[in-house]
């Protein structure tokens, strides 16, 4: 499976929730929502253990490129 260059990654591994420990869960992968002009100032936008929309440092992640099936299955779940 070929992946666009530009292409944002659907989801992000949490490496470092200091500050943020009741919001985001080390290891966890979080759904990723594209926001160019977030982005463009550091930061991403994710679905949070609140399953609301927030900023965060993008440095407290690690995005992550999935197969779009296992993707799909991801997302599919997370609207239940």
């Amino acid at each position: 499976m070929a992946i666009k260059e530009n292409q944002l990654p659907q989801f992000g591994l949490c490496l470092n929730n200091d500050g943020y420990a009741a919001s985001l869960e080390i290891g966890k992968l979080y759904q990723v929502v594209p926001d160019d002009e977030i982005m463009a100032a550091g930061y991403l936008r994710v679905i949070d253990e609140s399953g609301e929309e927030y900023a965060y440092a993008s440095n407290r992640f690690y995005l992550i490129h999935l197969p779009t099936a296992v993707e799909k299955v991801l997302l599919s779940a997370s609207q239940r």
